[in-house]
């Protein structure tokens, strides 16, 4: 039996085990970085909604950066990621320049969630502490979150915050079938389900 459910078009910039992480519940050290973009689709059911994700993982390397606006188009939600630990590197810098770049081109009601990944980590080794990635996302009118794709922390929290706050003016309406499964990447041959306790 199928449903009808709006599907909502999100874009991910940053680190990839995020979605590995929501969409399969695993983590793998020294995943090859994306080329181009993988996609899956999962639907996120909350207390408020239930909607269907269109995930976009993005190449949110600087190599890539040109194969980004393409997939950003017409989207609904993104999710910046940066690398706590890094701070004096790329990484939040890089996410930055995301954020710049999404408010210029990208859909003007774009919600944008500021995630701070890899708080798993020592905290001798963090280098952007909470109240500096909080205080840039309220600067920019962004959602902020802080995750662990490793252990799991606020991974499905993160999705279902932004399904509470994504306008779903511009969302399609498509059908949902619970057997309905997508795959991530050729690593992950398993069947998973679709449907999340976000």
């Amino acid at each position: 039996m199928s449903t009808q459910i709006p599907s909502v078009k999100l874009v991910l910039l940053g680190k990839s085990s995020i979605v590995t992480r929501y969409a399969t519940n695993t983590f793998t050290d020294g995943r090859d970085a994306t080329i181009g973009a993988a996609f899956l689709a999962k639907v996120c059911s909350t207390e408020h909604r239930e909607i269907k994700f269109e995930i976009w993982d993005t190449a949110g390397q600087e190599r890539f950066h040109s194969l980004a606006p393409m997939y950003y188009r017409n989207a609904s939600a993104a999710m910046v990621v940066f690398d706590v630990t890094n701070h004096v590197g790329v990484s939040f810098c890089r996410a930055q320049t995301w954020v710049q770049e999404l408010r210029r081109q990208a859909n003007p009601n774009l919600t944008i969630a500021f995630v701070g990944n890899k708080i798993d980590i020592e905290e001798k080794y963090r280098e952007v502490s909470t109240e500096h990635g909080d205080s840039y996302a309220k600067e920019f009118d962004l959602l902020y979150f802080e995750t662990s794709a490793r252990d799991g922390t606020n991974i499905d929290h993160v999705f279902a915050e932004i399904a509470n706050h994504v306008s779903l003016e511009d969302a399609q309406m498509s059908s949902y079938s619970s057997s309905s499964t997508t795959k991530l990447s050729k690593q992950q041959q398993n069947n998973q389900s679709t449907q999340c306790a976000c």
